[in-house]
């Protein structure tokens, strides 16, 4: 752009007319001319962008707290309280809860009188889901020992010994024959230990309750053994 001087008159700005550029460069667009007409002024202030934005934002948050809708939910059996392994589950222990499919884990147990009834395995904690291997049952002695397991007591006569026992031990199952017998026998190699029950104190002491998964031919003859005589074990 030049400015043009006349003597005895204010100066005039020119526009130069530099080769190659067209005077229409910055004349709006008919496209410009109906987006101007569409949206009104007060949608052109920066503060209402910004309170645009924010909206936006905070959509986005709560779609991400959300999560997919689109994923559904199953129920699941929970414990209500702290429980003692051997404790027989009764309808104030547990409770109903729908989880997302995606965290549900194998083997959960979907009704509360599926569980109403069973023995717990070991100790559990409030707000723990139950599944099929924290139940006594054929889950948990197949988990343990096998497809063919069975779960039988051991009595031990130390109470001692027994009250070191814990919930998934594997230990081998040992027979005295006799009182003065100094050989003892070994029935059953690697038994895992399912569940140790508190003991009892009484006019007679009693030991835990231990049970054990074996295979069906070392559980029937750690069974039969227990009734004539006295079992320990050996730690792995």
């Amino acid at each position: 752009m030049g400015v043009r001087g006349v003597p005895g008159r204010p100066s005039v700005a020119v526009m130069d007319r530099t080769p190659g550029r067209r005077d229409d460069d910055l004349s709006p667009t008919p496209f410009d001319r109906i987006g101007h007409l569409i949206r009104p002024a007060w949608a052109r202030t920066p503060v209402v962008r910004r309170v645009a934005a924010g909206a936006l934002t905070l959509l986005a948050l709560a779609l991400a707290v959300r999560g997919d809708p689109g994923d559904d939910r199953e129920p699941v059996v929970t414990v209500t309280r702290d429980l003692a392994p051997g404790s027989v589950l009764g309808a104030e222990d547990v409770r109903t809860t729908h989880l997302a499919s995606s965290a549900v884990p194998a083997g959960s147990v979907h009704t509360v009188d599926d569980a109403l009834g069973h023995t717990l395995a070991g100790p559990a904690r409030s707000g723990e889901i139950l599944t099929d291997v924290r139940l006594l049952g054929s889950r948990l002695a197949g988990a343990a020992a096998g497809p063919d397991a069975r779960i039988v007591p051991l009595r031990i006569d130390d109470t001692e010994v027994a009250a070191l026992l814990r919930v998934g031990d594997r230990v081998d199952i040992l027979a005295v024959d006799g009182e003065h017998s100094a050989e003892p026998r070994v029935l059953a190699s690697a038994a895992t230990v399912v569940l140790v029950s508190p003991g009892e104190d009484g006019r007679t002491r009693r030991g835990p309750v231990v049970l054990a998964a074996l295979p069906e031919n070392a559980a029937t003859a750690v069974a039969a053994a227990s009734l004539t005589g006295a079992l320990t074990v050996t730690f792995h």
